[in-house]
């Protein structure tokens, strides 16, 4: 669930179309700029009355996409028992709206919504509030780690169920647009006031999302597996990336050797790809030394906006559409404005007509800090 729409087939479609209808303007910042976000459309109901002291948007948008995949995990919990099944998530706002919203009625009213609980915007219940919504005991954190959160997740799941610690795994991400990220980026001069323009000459930084996506992974084969996981966390600045990418390379490099492949055995590969100037800049030239100029890749952030600690979790949600879409196997068009920016490397960004033909994609994220996360996955 994200700018694109709310069910899978939805998704998938608009996402081929390079729809981006769902991008839409913010209207004004606290410095009185503006800046495009990628707003989910979907009504999403309260929570039932025993989450209430849960309920925010956020995890209305991580209920909406547990429900898609409630059925399959009703299943291997009545096989293997709900203490068998971790749940790890990863998000970087939690309920902040509603604290936003508490504060201002404070002010304006001299008191907090009756409806308010802390609990909805403290980051490491989302995790919690997924186990009880699905009636879960086995291991659950939270993963915040900014825009690296959620692809983390992945990480964390790999091991737990190398490690025997659990036979399945609910995994994903969940943020929402708050007016603290909003500002913070702007603070930051990273927002842009326009549709997003990764890696063309012309951008001019980012525009934020919000949505979620979940998997249930177990050992049970299926038409598309979890390949590979590499992680790495160089510290070279708090929101700035190494100019060079040593960090985000290791990462890259690590999820291709823990999947056993090499480069040129990748179809695609989902870029980070902000627009910002720094991160465009450094993904570039890692992506240049590690696959070349030959391998499609492509930033989709254009379409959904950057979702932070969902970020990892929604890409990979596109990637595993697109693999299970056997028939067409098309690539997403990297949508930008079609002009080079001529500091950066010569690399293939996707266009319309592109196909996958081995079934093999990576997907990054990096996050502030150094936190850098690649992850691999492909057709069985």
């Amino acid at each position: 669930m994200n700018a694109l729409g709310a069910s899978k087939a939805e998704v998938l479609r608009r996402l081929l179309e390079a729809d981006r209808t769902g991008m839409a303007p913010y209207g004004e910042l606290l410095t009185r700029r503006t800046t495009v976000v990628g707003r989910v459309r979907a009504t999403l109901p309260p929570l039932r009355a025993d989450l209430a002291a849960f309920d925010c948007r956020n995890n209305r948008l991580l209920a909406a996409a547990l429900d898609q995949i409630e059925p399959a995990v009703t299943a291997v919990r009545e096989s293997v028992g709900a203490h068998r099944i971790a749940v790890l998530i990863g998000t970087s706002t939690s309920g902040i709206t509603e604290g936003e919203n508490a504060i201002e009625s404070l002010h304006r009213d001299g008191q907090i919504p009756a409806t308010f609980h802390y609990r909805q915007q403290e980051i490491g219940m989302t995790a919690e509030f997924a186990a009880r919504y699905l009636e879960l005991t086995g291991p659950r954190y939270t993963i915040s780690t900014a825009c690296s959160s959620s692809a983390s997740a992945f990480c964390s799941a790999h091991r737990l169920l190398d490690s025997g610690r659990c036979d399945a795994a609910v995994v994903g991400g969940a943020d929402s647009l708050c007016r603290l990220t909003l500002n913070g980026f702007d603070a930051l001069e990273s927002l842009s006031p326009e549709l997003c323009n990764p890696f063309s000459a012309n951008r001019r930084g980012l525009n934020i999302g919000e949505g979620a996506c979940v998997f249930l992974m177990t050992r049970t084969p299926a038409p598309v597996r979890l390949c590979g996981v590499g992680e790495s966390s160089d510290g070279y600045h708090l929101s700035a990336p190494d100019p060079e990418g040593r960090g985000a390379e290791t990462a890259i490099r690590a999820a291709l050797a823990s999947a056993q492949l090499e480069p040129r055995d990748v179809d695609y590969v989902n870029l980070h790809g902000t627009a910002t100037r720094k991160n465009d800049d450094m993904e570039s030239r890692v992506i240049s030394r590690v696959f070349g100029a030959e391998t499609p890749c492509g930033s989709t952030k254009s379409l959904i906006g950057h979702t932070l600690g969902a970020a990892g979790a929604q890409e990979l949600g596109l990637c595993w559409l697109l693999l299970g879409d056997d028939e067409r196997r098309r690539l997403p068009q990297h949508v930008w404005d079609g002009i080079r920016d001529p500091g950066l490397p010569d690399i293939n960004l996707a266009s319309a007509d592109e196909r996958w033909a081995r079934g093999i994609f990576v997907s990054n994220s990096f996050a502030f800090g150094g936190s850098n996360t690649s992850v691999a996955i492909g057709r069985a």
